[in-house]
C-alpha cells in the first residue's frame, strides 16, 4: 500500500533526505535508520528489546545502569546490559552523578565484556529521571540544574571508552529553569556526539504535553543529530514530530508498550520501500547482516497484538527464568490488553494470575474470540 505521506515526504524533505525514514552518524556510529527504542527503566528488558528490534526499531537502549553500581561489581546491574539476539547495533543507558566513579565502571565492564556484555555500539547518559532516588544521588534529571558537572560526566565518558557517547535530556527542572540548550551546549563541548531531548521538566514528570517547539530550536542550534522523544503513538505523531522539529530522528518510550508492533506500522507508513517491507536496512552495521520483523501467527487487531504477547512470554521466561518472568511480565501484558472491550477484568485476572501458564491461557481466551473485538481507528492502537 502506498504511503499516506510519501507525496509530502518527496515535496518536503526533511535533513536533505527525501524520505522520513533515513540513518543517523553519531560519531563513528552509523545507524541505517532513525527510529530507535528509549531506555525505559523496568520495561526495555531484553525480551522487550528483542521484540522491538524484530518489529523494525533501528536503534535499542537498555535500561538505565548505575555507574556506580558497575564500579562495585554488581551482578544485577552487569546483568542489565546483557544483549539480546540480533540486537546489533544496541546502546546502553548510564547514569551517575560524579565524574569520579566512571573510570572504575569502565574497568569492571571491560573485564566482564567477553563474559557478559556481548558489547555495545553506544553509551548513553540519562540526564532527564526524575526519580527522587535517583535525582539525590546527583544523577539524571539533577544535572539539568549544573551543566558543568554534566560536561565532566561526559567527558570522563569520552575519555573512557572509544564508543561514541550520546546524552539523553529534559527540558530543565521546573519551568522557571529551563536549562536544555545549556545542557546540550556543554555535553557537546565535552564529546556527546548525538543529543536526545524528551521536552517535560522534572517537574512535569510524565505528565501534560511534549513541547515539541523546544525540539526544534535545539535543532536549530545543534552541531549534532538531535533526537526527538514525546507523545509518538502511532505513524501519524511520529511523521509530526519529525516535519514539525526538523530532528534527526525519534526515540519512542511509553507508546510502545504493550505495542512492539508500533516500530512496524511507522516504518511501514513513513517509508514504505521494500528495504523497510522485507525487514532489511535496521541491521546491518555494526557486524550484522540483517534483521527478522516480527511475523504474527495471526492476523488483524487484536489478534496480532496478542500473538506478540505470548511471544513475549516465551522470551522473558528464556532471559528469566519462570519465576522472575512472571513477576516481571505482569506490566507489560497490561498493556498489550489496554483498550480491548473488557480490559479492566483481564488485566484484573493477569495481576492475580500465577505465572506464566496462566498468562497464556488467558490470552489464549482473549484471541479465541478476537474476531468479535473491533478494531482501532486507523493508524492507532491505543
Amino acid at each position: 500500500m502506498p504511503s499516506a505521506f510519501s507525496a509530502f515526504e518527496a515535496d518536503n524533505p526533511v535533513n536533505g533526505y527525501s524520505s522520513l525514514i533515513h540513518p543517523i552518524q553519531a560519531g563513528s556510529l552509523r545507524v541505517s535508520g532513525n527510529i530507535f527504542l528509549a531506555p525505559v527503566a523496568g520495561y526495555s528488558d531484553r525480551a522487550f528489546r528483542r521484540l522491538c528490534r524484530e518489529a523494525g526499531a533501528y536503534l535499542t537502549f537498555t535500561e538505565m545502569v548505575s555507574l556506580e553500581a558497575l564500579a562495585r561489581g554488581s551482578e544485577g546491574s552487569l546483568s542489565l546490559l546483557k544483549a539480546a539476539e540480533g540486537e546489533r547495533p544496541r546502546a546502553v543507558q548510564v547514569f551517575a552523578g560524579s565524574p569520579q566513579v566512571i573510570e572504575p565502571a569502565w574497568k569492571m565492564i571491560r573485564r566482564r565484556t567477553e563474559e557478559l556484555v556481548e558489547d555495545f555500539d553506544l553509551v548513553d547518559l540519562n540526564c532527564g529521571c526524575p526519580v527522587p532516588k535517583v535525582v539525590k544521588s546527583g544523577a539524571g534529571a539533577a544535572l539539568m540544574q549544573d551543566p558543568d558537572r554534566l560536561s565532566e560526566i561526559v567527558a570522563a565518558l569520552s575519555e573512557s571508552t572509544d564508543k561514541p557517547v550520546s546524552v539523553k535530556l529534559r527540558s530543565g527542572w521546573d519551568e522557571g529553569s529551563i536549562t536544555y540548550l545549556e545542557a546540550a551546549k556543554a555535553a557537546v563541548r565535552s564529546g556527546a556526539q548525538m543529543i536526545t531531548l524528551h521536552p517535560r521538566t522534572r517537574k512535569q514528570g510524565y505528565s501534560g504535553a511534549a513541547d515539541w517547539s523546544l525540539i526544534r530550536r535545539l535543532k536549530d542550534e545543534s552541531e549534532v543529530p538531535v533526537i526527538g522523544s514525546g507523545d509518538v503513538t502511532d505513524p501519524d505523531s511520529a511523521r509530526r514530530l519529525l516535519t514539525e522539529t526538523g530532528c534527526d530522528g525519534i526515540m519512542i518510550a511509553r507508546g510502545a508498550f504493550g505495542d512492539p508492533l508500533l516500530f512496524q506500522r511507522i516504518r511501514d507508513t513513513l517509508d514504505p520501500s521494500p528495504d523497510t517491507k522485507s525487514g532489511q536496512g535496521a541491521a546491518g552495521e555494526a557486524g550484522t547482516s540483517g534483521e527478522s520483523r516480527a511475523d504474527p501467527a495471526i492476523e488483524g487487531y487484536p489478534a496480532s497484538r496478542l500473538s506478540i504477547a505470548l511471544k513475549h512470554i516465551d522470551l522473558a521466561v528464556f532471559y528469566l527464568g519462570k519465576e522472575r518472568a512472571g513477576k516481571e511480565l505482569k506490566k507489560h501484558l497490561a498493556a498489550y490488553v489496554k483498550g480491548i472491550p473488557g480490559a479492566a477484568a483481564f488485566r484484573d485476572r493477569l495481576v492475580r494470575a500465577a505465572g506464566p501458564e496462566e498468562y497464556r491461557l488467558i490470552l489464549h481466551e482473549i484471541l479465541a474470540h478476537a474476531s468479535e473485538i473491533p478494531s482501532p481507528p486507523p493508524g492507532r492502537v491505543d
